[in-house]
């Protein structure tokens, strides 16, 4: 059953969105008596706590009461009586809407209220059949006031489950999140204004070409020198491993091409992505916690940041597929999410705090943990991307855009995807004539191999709920630590059967012990 919504004051959406939006409904979070909005965590906490991202962008996710009908039928006529309003025309109700402040009732119609200071907007769907947004939504507002349900079946509780922030901290943890090396604010930033502004112009170019054209990049808001030159020096550490494991995976499958298409699926609808997303967030109890959104618009397959205070999730459907989704969401929310949040309660939750107690760089261990959580449960977890991606930036380093697009060639055949590895690691760039990378993209193998090195003394759970650390802090931090509200994925529960899945990993990607401790101290 549709709900009301109402929202009261406006979002900042990007300039460029082009994407379609969708809401899904709320499920127990309501109130009664009084009126209470929903506000996010304020933007000084939650700013900039996940690793993860490039772009991002709000739509509400919320649940669906799946016993809602039986609910109604009980209290029907109490309801009714609360409820019920006058029948008018579309424009008078438009008229009365702008004025309104108290909650708006909710109607069994399918009609949605997004109100704000300005002319209200409708937006209308009948019950009878499973909702499909066909055309954008624009939705504005920043506080959100549900209908309350009738007084039998109430319980107040907020949507999320998170300890409250302490008022007088705030402004101490947005100053520091606004510093350091270490923190994804600034990859953020870098994140952002790395992204060529010209992309599908000097793509259609570089087609055209027939491959032999080096795009020419520009950027609306280019980064420092200094600050790019922190992220172009390479690795071959781990290259040999990167390598073989591509090789493994040619030799069982063929191509890259079969191998997507046998491991990950077919493409999902965005029907089914909703469904997806919203299944596994009621599996870890966040529903209504992480704004959700889908575009096309994304180098990435997917993002966990913050925008405008609220943790959103950013998922590409073009890489959206049916066996790989959840692993996806296993790295952003059980991951990314659920160490961000724990790291709030944190004594190191500041710059000033992890400078205090000397932290090391959360990376690599942050996307080498989610980058292991990503292939899980896999029946062959293959470690292909995070090997392509650091191979791709090493050959970077040396090569032309043009150069890297023909050798990744011997590991993908197919021109788009070959594309889209060699902007990420061209991106920063604006000649791409010229040898040069950003080398982000090899933290991801880095961190899985340091990981499965130390997988036998490493306590996963701690190091989930310790926050943003690295494992090689956990033992003298766990002291130090409050756990008493910590989140842990579903996942981590069974520690027999998370330490017997890494012993999988090991095991398709022929990783050795002895070589991973020759490589690794």
């Amino acid at each position: 059953m549709l709900e009301s919504i109402r929202v009261t004051e406006k979002l900042h959406w990007p300039e460029q969105e082009l994407a379609k939006k969708s809401i899904l409904n709320a499920e127990e979070s309501l109130t009664t008596g009084s009126t209470r909005s929903i506000s996010p965590l304020p933007a000084g906490v939650l700013k900039d706590i996940f690793t993860t991202g490039t772009s991002s962008y709000n739509v509400l996710l919320q649940s669906k009461e799946e016993k809602r009908h039986h609910l109604q039928k009980q209290s029907s006529c109490t309801y009714s009586k609360r409820c019920r309003r006058p029948s008018s025309s579309a424009s008078s109700s438009r008229s009365k809407d702008r004025k309104m402040k108290a909650p708006v009732p909710m109607m069994s119609t399918g009609t949605w209220y997004c109100l704000d200071r300005q002319p209200a907007v409708f937006v209308t769907s009948s019950v009878s059949n499973p909702v499909r947004f066909t055309r954008d939504i624009s939705v504005t507002g920043n506080s959100i006031v549900l209908p309350p349900k009738p007084k039998t079946k109430v319980r107040r509780r907020h949507f999320s489950t998170l300890p409250k922030p302490k008022p007088q901290s705030q402004p101490q943890l947005s100053r520091s999140f606004e510093k350091g090396d270490d923190f994804s604010g600034k990859r953020f930033c870098i994140l952002t204004a790395i992204k060529p502004t010209n992309l599908e112009k000097e793509k259609l170019r570089f087609f055209k070409s027939d491959y032999t054209y080096n795009p020419q990049f520009e950027y609306a808001n280019p980064s420092l020198p200094g600050v790019l030159a922190k992220h172009c020096n390479v690795s071959d550490r781990f290259l040999k491993q990167s390598i073989n494991i591509m090789e493994l995976t040619l030799q069982k499958y063929g191509s890259y091409e079969k191998f997507e298409q046998a491991t990950g699926g077919s493409l999902l609808s965005k029907t089914r992505i909703w469904g997806h997303v919203r299944k596994y967030m009621m599996k870890e109890g966040c529903m209504g916690e992480i704004v959700v959104h889908l575009t096309e618009d994304l180098l990435s397959r997917a993002s966990m940041t913050v925008v405008n205070g609220c943790p959103t999730l950013t998922i590409n459907v073009s890489t959206a597929r049916e066996h790989w989704l959840e692993g996806m969401l296993r790295h952003e929310i059980g991951t990314h999410y659920f160490r961000g949040i724990n790291n709030l309660q944190q004594p190191w939750n500041s710059w000033m705090g992890r400078r205090k107690h000397e932290l090391k760089p959360n990376n690599p261990t942050e996307e080498g943990l989610a980058s292991i959580h990503s292939v899980l449960f896999r029946k062959d977890p293959f470690l292909w991307r995070a090997a392509l991606l650091y191979y791709t930036v090493h050959q970077a380093s040396h090569m032309s855009f043009c150069e890297l697009f023909e050798d990744i060639g011997r590991f993908v055949k197919d021109p788009s995807t070959r594309w889209g590895y060699c902007v990420r690691a061209k991106r920063g760039w604006t000649d791409t004539s010229q040898p040069g990378c950003f080398s982000k993209d090899q933290v991801y193998l880095d961190g899985i191999l340091q990981i499965l090195r130390h997988r036998e003394t490493i306590d996963f759970p701690l190091l989930t709920a310790l926050g943003k650390v690295s494992y090689e802090d956990v033992d003298r931090l766990k002291e130090l630590a409050v756990t008493e509200n910590a989140r842990v994925p579903h996942f981590l529960q069974d520690q027999a059967r998370y330490m017997e899945h890494l012993e999988r990993i090991m095991e398709v990607n022929e990783l050795t012990d002895r070589e991973l401790r020759d490589l690794i101290y």
